[in-house]
């Protein structure tokens, strides 16, 4: 069987690709807009710091609960199924508030409403769209593929702040909503296309949560995986502080000017897209345990430097040059779990990361973020730099034992 797979190995851009990364990107951009558009426009609204840790927690939460179900839903139905219905879930409700918004009914609470609603439709995507790509990709060029739809979305995120300032400026939030619905729908109709063979399924059994037992057995049973998903939380918690307090930083040692934070968000996602296109240029990890090992060093050297930094344009540099491992690290991350994962588990494995990384940054908030009035954010950032070089060294010094445990017992099973 994987014999007649390698010999119908598609090229790099077959059609289902090229229409996958389109409808994905399309939905992304129409999220990443509105997402933009709605924390502004409650920031001008109220100016209230409790409406926006609201709109924060409306926007994660919903995400991090449904991630519990959504993993063994991807691995029991149709994940291309799962896929359309929740991005039109997303668009049939950001619809009702474009529509209520327009009879004249606005409400800082129906938007956060929705905004639980969109984040329980992405939350049910998410692991599903992960699973599916190895049934859409040739082995050979996952990386590949990775790299290029990361590039993509970054140039993406670079727009979407612009196009969501200028929807809102010029043509109000409704607009802004309803250009989320049409890129939604574009999204449902160019994924309609994509033909997706039937996956390997395994038997089923009465109730969902033995299905989640199951898939956190299995996920946490071997080590390779749980090692991974060990240095995944540590590292999401640990990355809190550069990813949450830099803004705060800038303010209150470079200065307060709006350009100043706009940069400090610009540079980052430029480096994460020059970072996509070397990957995609790469087109494969030798060793993928090192990738990882070596990206979240690069992480934790560039956020204590970011600590350090005397002025705004060395730390320009510095957050750049962080940036460019965002893609390496995910990618590596991400084909890592495809390949060495069963088919019909990569679902709930997918779940369980969702769940780790979207509970470890709200935890790192917690800790965080009262540190950051006690003590300078220069400090938490040298430090958790320095704690985030040691998880990245300790992983791949781990992981590369388990690497080689591992291929010296293939021959032996094979006798």
């Amino acid at each position: 069987m994987q014999d007649t797979l390698q010999q119908k190995a598609p090229p790099l851009f077959t059609k289902r690709v090229v229409l996958f990364l389109l409808s994905q990107n399309l939905s992304i951009f129409g999220s990443s807009v509105v997402g933009f558009a709605i924390i502004w426009y409650i920031t001008l609204e109220t100016s209230s710091g409790i409406y926006l840790m609201l709109a924060t927690l409306a926007q994660m939460v919903p995400h991090l609960v449904i991630s519990l179900y959504s993993g063994v839903w991807a691995d029991r139905h149709s994940r291309k199924v799962l896929i359309m219905l929740s991005d039109s879930f997303i668009a049939v409700a950001t619809l009702v508030l474009a529509l209520v918004f327009s009879l004249g009914w606005e409400s800082i609470w129906a938007i956060l409403a929705v905004s639980v609603i969109r984040s329980i439709g992405s939350g049910i995507q998410s692991p599903a769209v992960n699973a599916i790509i190895p049934q859409l990709v040739a082995e050979e060029h996952l990386v590949r593929i990775q790299g290029i739809n990361q590039s993509i979305s970054s140039a993406l995120m670079l727009l979407s702040p612009a196009v969501g300032g200028m929807m809102l400026g010029l043509f109000g939030l409704v607009s802004t909503f309803y250009l989320d619905v049409v890129t939604a729908t574009l999204a449902v109709v160019v994924f309609s296309f994509i033909k997706v063979a039937k996956p390997k399924r395994a038997e089923e059994t009465h109730s969902v949560a033995a299905d989640m037992k199951v898939g956190i057995s299995y996920t946490f049973s071997n080590p390779i995986l749980r090692n991974l998903l060990i240095c995944y939380g540590f590292s999401f918690f640990l990355i809190t502080p550069a990813a949450i307090l830099t803004p705060l930083l800038v303010e209150r040692t470079f200065g307060g000017e709006v350009w100043r934070l706009t940069l400090n968000e610009m540079v980052w996602t430029g480096g994460a897209l020059l970072g996509g296109l070397l990957v995609s240029l790469k087109g494969n990890f030798k060793n993928k345990v090192t990738a990882i090992s070596l990206s979240l060093v690069a992480f934790g050297s560039c956020f204590a430097l970011l600590g350090v930094a005397p002025t705004f344009v060395i730390y320009l540099i510095v957050m750049g040059l962080g940036g460019i491992f965002v893609p390496f690290l995910n990618t590596a991350e991400i084909v890592m779990i495809q390949e060495i994962s069963d088919e019909d588990k990569l679902g709930r494995v997918f779940s369980i990361v969702q769940i780790l990384s979207g509970s470890a940054i709200p935890l790192g908030i917690l800790v965080f973020g009262p540190l950051a009035d006690r003590i300078s954010i220069q400090i938490l950032l040298v430090v958790s730099g320095i704690l985030l070089v040691a998880v990245g060294l300790i992983y791949g010094r781990t992981a590369s034992k388990q690497q080689v445990v591992k291929q010296a017992e293939v021959p032996t099973q094979g006798q």
